[in-house]
């Protein structure tokens, strides 16, 4: 229960990490409307990441005996690897703030700009690709006939989506004096360079049948 825990967060926090239009929108207004604004905004983008994780998830459920498999979890993870890989040089390449819209004088309410944010994300379904990614990097199988287990996984997805835009907000809040177009970008070339280290890091022990246990 505390793997699947543990994955879960790690899922939740990575899926939510990158800079797209969402993570954008979520420092504008936590920049211009305060840190509140912004947190809903990343709530909502949380809320519609579950939709799409239980989505794969639940798809990917029906042959998680695939992952079971020592064989098949070998080319799994090598598959997620690559595609996490790929993800994290996107990521990195991409400028964020290319498509910025200029902050409008309405705050309009926390349950408008949550929804907002909700329906943004909802518009990209291509993010069960990364779900499929990082299901497969994990080994996160979740069962139906195994409820406890399943609940549990979505509950700590949605709980590291969560604990991102809650840092991510305490952060731009903190230091909003000095947080401008540039520290977007920032930020992005970070995430993209971990995503991409990461990647590479399990790539290379999975190709060697290595545990990063026995490294340390």
């Amino acid at each position: 229960m505390l793997d699947i825990v543990f994955k879960g967060l790690l899922i939740g926090i990575i899926a939510s990490a990158p800079m797209g239009p969402v993570g954008v929108l979520c420092v504008q207004r936590t920049l211009n409307k305060g840190r509140w604004y912004g947190f809903v905004t990343g709530c909502g983008a949380a809320l519609s990441d579950i939709i799409y994780a239980g989505i794969t998830g639940l798809g990917m459920g029906m042959v998680v005996e695939l992952v079971s498999n020592d064989t098949n979890r070998f080319y799994l993870q090598i598959v997620g690897s690559l595609m996490l890989l790929a993800f994290g040089v996107f990521t990195y390449r991409t400028d964020p703030t290319k498509n910025l819209r200029k902050p409008g004088q309405n705050k309009g309410t926390l349950t408008h700009n949550g929804i907002t944010a909700f329906l943004v994300t909802l518009s990209n379904p291509l993010i069960v690709f990364l779900f499929m990614a990082l299901y497969a990097q994990f080994s996160f199988g979740l069962q139906i006939d195994k409820p406890i287990e399943l609940v549990a996984g979505f509950i700590s997805i949605i709980g590291g989506a969560l604990l991102w835009w809650w840092g991510l907000t305490w952060l731009v809040d903190v230091i909003r004096l000095k947080f401008d177009n540039n520290g977007i970008r920032i930020i992005n070339r970070i995430i993209g360079t971990l995503v991409i280290i990461g990647s590479i890091i399990v790539l290379l022990t999975t190709l060697f049948s290595l545990h990063l246990y026995n490294i340390f």
